[in-house]
């Protein structure tokens, strides 16, 4: 009995829409990830004000229960203008710095990101959230010394292994998505600590 291929038409919905992404990447790829990064992080901070809401209400207090839009509007400035760009190009760069003919380039790339980009990228995560939000420079030294280092401390934990697969396993156009799905989770968490 022949196997009859399905029309892309008749596809599946979450088909047509890898299709499409897949498509758009190839095509504009700074666009798509930066597109894909603002969605996501937008996605992030409201995961991260229901998630408040609920432990608020869990703890038995009055919650008026309405999204900060603004907020999610800044995330996701942020993820449009900064980390989609950013990311892009650090991941192309780091396949020309350190190729994978490198027999050391997993521990360099590992260690260039860990070390480097990470702690670079999350202090300007706070500089511009901090442009976003109007707030002045006394304001960005006091979420600095209050919460930076504890949020560093967090993004080794969690992104080192997530970074490890990522840089050294994952095809390079695929790198800021993978980055971004985990980000989502990581933005409800810096929502939830630069507060």
């Amino acid at each position: 009995m022949p196997v009859e291929s399905l029309p892309v038409r008749d596809a599946s919905v979450q088909f047509r829409l890898l299709q499409q992404y897949l498509l758009l990447l190839k095509k504009y790829p700074i666009l798509t990830k930066s597109v894909t990064s603002g969605i996501l992080s937008a996605l992030g901070n409201l995961l991260s004000q229901i998630l408040e809401t609920r432990k608020k209400v869990k703890r038995g207090a009055l919650v008026a229960g309405e999204i900060d839009t603004a907020g999610a509007a800044r995330y996701a400035i942020y993820g449009l203008f900064i980390t989609g760009p950013v990311s892009h190009y650090f991941y192309q760069l780091m396949e020309v710095w350190m190729p994978s003919t490198d027999p050391y380039c997993i521990i360099k790339r590992l260690l260039l990101d860990r070390l480097v980009f990470a702690p670079g990228f999350l202090l300007l995560f706070y500089f511009v959230m901090n442009i976003l939000e109007a707030k002045g420079w006394e304001d960005f030294e006091n979420k600095i010394r209050r919460s930076y280092w504890t949020a560093l401390k967090m993004n080794w934990k969690v992104w080192t292994p997530f970074q490890f697969i990522n840089i050294n396993f994952v095809p390079v156009q695929f790198r800021v998505l993978f980055a971004n799905m985990v980000a989502l989770f990581w933005y409800a968490y810096l929502a939830s600590v630069r507060k």
